[in-house]
């Protein structure tokens, strides 16, 4: 998604003359060109993230469409306050776009880690959150949410689904219809879902967008055993889902990354597998659901 990133976000520096793009030591050397044909709209701020912020929303105030890139827990974590009271209270629109989460950098520690970032993020107004699941389906959704009001968070992954899905902004796309339980899948959780429920009679939702969130689609297809697989801390959905299903009988399961720290190194693979996050563990875990 990273290359893709670049792609659209220089496409978009040619095309739209108030875009202005703000990094923070990430991603320099895949916009060298960009330094050269947009030296006075794309500028390498350094390790310094909460100015950045709110920097960028000084260029948004003004009438500019900042878009801001550096790794999730810098971005989210180290920010917040300028996020949340710089656009949020305010309103400005602006793009923030991370990479590296919940654990894609588990190489680099837990300090690279960042699987509460949705939950936080969801907590301040206006806020837009989106997880593309492909690079075609991130081109798509970044192209289409870039002009909005509204400031917008993409998270992107090193780790994409193998199949590229026909994505509006605000919408959920229906992949599966089955009567067992439904099944909420987010970004790049869609590919693991397909092949663990291969076998199985189920509904599968898929949602990049979980803010705005799309409960037309939920109240139109859901079943009594509602599961989620979500890509951040487990639980990040429940509020919407519970808002928009509010007087309807239903159980609701979580299956995502758990409420601790990770404390150990290694790849995202190894912790996929050791918090049951691959899809033999994302199987036994649905279908242990289904049967209870």
């Amino acid at each position: 998604m990273r290359k893709q990133f670049v792609k659209t976000v220089e496409s978009i520096l040619k095309n739209d003359q108030n875009a202005v793009l703000l990094l923070g030591d990430i991603g320099v050397f895949g916009f060298r060109e960009s330094f050269i044909n947009y030296p006075n709209r794309v500028y390498n701020i350094g390790i310094l993230e909460q100015s950045t912020i709110s920097l960028s929303s000084g260029l948004s105030s003004v009438g500019l469409n900042p878009i801001v890139h550096t790794i999730a827990p810098f971005l989210v974590e180290r920010s917040l306050e300028q996020l949340k009271v710089d656009f949020g209270y305010q309103n400005f629109k602006g793009n923030f776009v991370s990479v590296g989460s919940s654990y894609d950098y588990a190489g680099l520690g837990p300090t690279h880690h960042c699987p509460g970032d949705v939950q936080q993020l969801l907590t301040i107004p206006n806020m837009e959150v989106i997880l593309p699941g492909t690079s075609k389906e991130f081109d798509t959704l970044f192209k289409e949410g870039f002009s909005n009001d509204n400031p917008t968070y993409y998270r992107l992954s090193e780790y994409e689904n193998s199949i590229d899905v026909d994505v509006k902004l605000g919408k959920a796309n229906v992949i599966k219809k089955g009567k067992d339980a439904t099944i909420i899948c987010v970004g790049n959780m869609l590919q693991k879902v397909i092949e663990s429920t291969i076998d199985m009679d189920v509904t599968i939702l898929y949602y990049t967008s979980i803010k705005p969130f799309d409960g037309e689609t939920l109240k139109n297809n859901f079943n009594e055993n509602i599961i989620v697989v979500e890509p951040f801390y487990e639980g990040g959905l429940n509020y919407n889902i519970n808002k928009t299903l509010e007087g309807k009988k239903y159980s609701l399961v979580n299956i995502g990354v758990p409420h601790k720290f990770l404390k150990n190194y290694g790849t995202k693979d190894q912790h996929d597998k050791n918090l049951n996050l691959d899809v033999l563990g994302i199987k036994n875990r649905i279908k242990k659901c289904i049967e209870s």
